[in-house]
């Protein structure tokens, strides 16, 4: 009877390890950032990651408008937001930032209320810079956020 489990054993083990390693997707370390193709409301959307030892380390998500001014920074618009979403956006996207560093992955992400199409833009986002991550490709990966 043990020499039976050993055998089976010894055919199961190389399958469990090989299931093991394909299901790993290591990050590569480095910085990588995932871009909106286009622009939306005057603002074009982008997450930057820090991988370090495998793992990513930090996040940075928000948009800037044509000229390079950051829409986290806007206080007209922050002020505009509040009052007809109840949200803004140096809230949302620490918000959306912080879940992917602390699940280090782009599932399960939960939407803010007033904020949900930037929910849709950073999940679109965070899974193609993820991507670029795993295949250590550094440059800036451009993606159709348009929905």
């Amino acid at each position: 009877m043990k020499r039976i489990l050993r055998s089976i054993l010894l055919l199961l083990l190389p399958a469990l390890l090989l299931a093991a390693c394909g299901s790993k997707t290591e990050l590569k370390d480095g910085y990588y950032t995932a871009q909106a193709a286009q622009f939306s409301h005057g603002w074009k959307e982008y997450v930057t990651i820090m991988v370090k030892g495998g793992k990513i380390v930090s996040v940075e998500y928000n948009a800037e408008n044509p000229s390079g001014f950051i829409k986290s920074w806007d206080n007209a618009y922050m002020q505009n937001m509040l009052h007809s979403n109840g949200t803004y956006p140096n809230e949302y996207t620490r918000y959306y930032a912080g879940q992917l560093l602390d699940g280090q992955n782009a599932d399960g992400i939960d939407a803010l209320s007033g904020a949900s199409s930037s929910h849709v833009s950073f999940r679109m986002l965070a899974a193609a810079v993820l991507e670029q991550a795993r295949l250590g490709d550094s440059d800036i990966v451009v993606v159709d956020t348009s929905h």
